[in-house]
């Protein structure tokens, strides 16, 4: 670490309290040349990061942490907050096995109050805890820092509209960094801010409230209009008011001298909620982050001199360009074909998509149970609509996949990125659990391709079906670098792959797991065990016909998944009991991820640690035929 004037001194916030006002600049320079030193060396989230350091700063100034509480929504900014509240030491194991986690964590810190790696969440916990702390009579406060991205999201409304209406204190702060504000604006707007969050106003105002109700309803609703409205013509804020949050800003969030005397009156407020509008700027201080497209959101390691990344570790594409590059070819005679996101156009490879094709492109937002039932409509009136959403973001839009999806057996294409363990996203990103619930509604397809070959084949599968909804999940990570052929062919619903044929135990592999079940085939066959190995591609509907045989041959069965309980293993056991199959079976086993949320480490690590590794499943095959 390098030496720094304050930044060396404070250990946790009370330090950072014990400066003067006119040292935190000198500190937030400080705090952002360390963030950068920090993630250049790590890799992770830069760019929102510098975009709150003056707002970090400002927060713990100001508010006493850890009494007073601060929820970072989605964690993504988390960086600065997690250096000032005694991780900094620990920032170097950022991400890594055994450091600490790229979002916030409660085991991590009580600094934490509440973790968060998803969206939108911030302001319906913070509700939450302002019930419990008012009904125990505490009087601490709560705050929650929300995204203009994040406030999307339907949850973020729906949390606003119940806060206004219960009016339990909170302080919800918008951090807006999609909007600017030129100076004189900023300047006025700062002013207007100062003067309506401080006690003068409010006291007043709350003066007029008192003497309205003696006016004529005329005259009482005419005041109150003038009030909101004069009020919002300065300010803006109007959505909010209506709301019920009392609104405050928008307010240069890089300036200690709006950002202070704001935050302090709003803290001695006790009337109800209230919303203080920040203008930040993403990737703030550091150019190639200012510059750049995606602003430094998550990087490698780089260069801090020129903001050029690391390489990845292989030059082979990911299965997410995989995807794109077969859907941009399929829409090339298509015209039906659509493409949909969820905030997340980069991260699924549909930009590409939409350089080609902008008319046929829809990017919803934050907005995952909208972006379900919107690919529903679509598919109503016989478009194709492609839903590319990671598997951990799906969760959230899980009624409308089986209300308006599968009820109606509508032909919506789920393109599942990011499924099974993620690496060094930890738990909160790790796709366990699509297998399961997709594969428990009725009318789904659901497949996964052991390479990225099988999964261009699936685009074209899916881009042809039309017979009620379809998913296919791929995983985060580099392909296998197999060639392609000049003709991608569609494969037949439900038809799985014989690999290799044996006769001592069946290996069913299902997705892209199976090069795991390929070495450990070889290390099987170096001990004079030739194991038959399918690749199962689907997990609904089965190949009854391949898998029946191929179990009536066979008297020990393992099934290899990277998902949970309930997924794969579930379909094939349902199967063997609903054909007779178990009694010709001597032994029965399937491995798949472990009944616990796994922490962030590299892929391989997480791989190993849930035993979905070859010498495990080699181990269980061994024990399985005990072989001594």
């Amino acid at each position: 670490m390098a030496p720094y004037a304050l930044l060396d001194e404070i250990n946790v916030p009370s330090d950072l309290r014990n400066l003067k006002e006119n040292d935190l600049p000198l500190l937030a320079r400080e705090l952002r040349e360390e963030l950068i030193s920090i993630v250049s060396k790590t890799g992770g989230h830069l760019g929102a990061g510098l975009g709150v350091i003056e707002l970090t700063i400002a927060l713990h100034y100001i508010f006493e942490t850890p009494d007073d509480r601060i929820i970072w929504d989605v964690g993504h900014q988390s960086y600065p907050h997690k250096i000032l509240t005694g991780r900094r030491k620990l920032m170097k194991t950022l991400r890594k096995g055994g450091g600490i986690s790229g979002f916030t964590k409660r085991s991590e810190s009580i600094y934490d109050p509440f973790g968060a790696a998803h969206s939108s969440t911030s302001i319906s916990s913070g509700l939450g805890m302002s019930v419990a702390r008012d009904i125990e009579r505490k009087h601490y406060n709560i705050i929650s820092v929300i995204g203009d991205g994040a406030m999307s999201a339907g949850m973020a409304y729906e949390a606003m509209n119940n806060a206004g209406v219960m009016k339990n204190k909170l302080i919800v702060i918008l951090n807006d960094n999609d909007m600017s504000i030129a100076p004189p604006v900023g300047a006025m707007s700062a002013y207007l801010a100062k003067l309506i969050s401080g006690g003068i106003y409010r006291g007043f105002r709350n003066f007029i409230k008192k003497i309205m109700r003696y006016l004529p309803p005329p005259v009482r609703r005419g005041l109150v209009r003038f009030e909101e409205y004069g009020r919002g013509f300065f300010t803006g804020g109007t959505l909010f008011e209506e709301m019920g949050f009392y609104y405050v800003g928008p307010i240069d969030g890089h300036n200690f001298n709006h950002l202070l005397p704001i935050l302090k009156n709003v803290k001695s407020n006790n009337d109800g909620p209230t919303l203080i509008h920040v203008v930040t700027k993403k990737g703030k201080g550091y150019a190639p982050a200012e510059t750049s497209e995606d602003k430094f959101h998550g990087v490698s390691k780089f260069n801090i001199n020129t903001g050029k990344q690391e390489p990845k570790s292989t030059n082979l594409p990911a299965y997410t360009k995989v995807f794109s590059d077969q859907l941009i070819e399929e829409a090339k005679s298509d015209e039906k074909i659509i493409a949909i996101t969820a905030a997340m156009p980069s991260g699924t490879g549909l930009d590409a998509f939409q350089k080609q094709y902008p008319d046929r492109y829809f990017d919803v937002g934050i907005a995952e149970q909208h972006a379900v039932t919107f690919a529903a409509g679509l598919a109503v009136d016989e478009f194709k609509p492609f839903c590319a959403i990671y598997s951990t973001f799906l969760q959230r839009a899980y009624d409308q996949v089986i209300h308006d999806v599968g009820i109606q057996n509508l032909p919506v294409r789920f393109a599942i990125d990011r499924a099974g363990l993620v690496g060094d996203d930890g738990a909160t990103h790790a796709g366990s659990f699509d297998i399961m619930y997709l594969s428990a509604i009725p009318n789904f397809t659901v497949m996964a391709p052991s390479d990225e070959l099988e999964l261009a084949r699936m685009v074209k599968t899916s881009a042809k079906h039309n017979s009620g909804p379809i998913a296919f999940r791929y995983p985060r990570g580099s392909v296998t670098g197999i060639d392609f052929p000049n003709i991608i062919k569609p494969i037949k619903l439900g038809q799985a792959r014989l690999i290799s044929k044996g006769e001592d135990v069946l290996i069913i592999s299902y997705g892209t797991i199976l090069k795991e079940c390929l070495i450990a085939r070889d290390l099987l066959q170096g001990d004079n065990i030739i194991p038959t190995l399918i690749d199962a591609r689907f997990a609904k509907p089965l190949d009854r016909e391949m898998l029946t045989s191929q179990i009536l041959s066979h008297k020990y069965v393992l099934t290899v998944e990277e998902g949970s309980v309930g997924g794969f293993s579930a379909q094939v056991t349902k199967m063997i009991q609903d054909e007779g199959l178990f009694r010709n079976i001597l032994d029965y086993k399937n491995i798949l991820l472990p009944d616990i949320f796994i922490d962030h480490d590299s892929q391989a690590n997480q791989i190993i640690a849930s035993g979905l590794d070859a010498k495990n499943i080699h181990k269980t095959i061994i024990e399985m035929l005990n072989v001594q």
